[in-house]
């Protein structure tokens, strides 16, 4: 899997912390590097573009959550899964 410069510093982000929600803000920081305006929905355009090279099914993410009104995680789902059949 190729990935740009953007989709590397987040995935490398969420991966470095394991189910830490982080928000978008937070994200962003990951990207302050770049010379150039960046808004919040660039974030949402990276998780989008990551969940199509890391998701099986990238509009059912199982790898990649969302956070609804706070932000993104990553996730194991084998690990979600053990979760809820316990």
């Amino acid at each position: 899997m190729e990935c740009t410069p953007g989709e590397f510093r987040i995935l490398a982000a969420l991966a470095a912390e394991p189910e830490r929600v982080f928000t978008r803000q937070q994200l962003l920081a990951e990207l302050h590097g770049f010379d150039r305006y960046i808004s919040d929905r660039t974030v949402d355009v990276h998780v989008m573009n990551l969940r199509k090279k890391i998701e099986p099914a990238p509009r059912r993410p199982t790898r990649l959550l969302t956070v609804f009104g706070v932000g993104y995680k990553l996730t194991d789902p084998a690990k979600a899964t053990a979760r809820a059949s316990s």
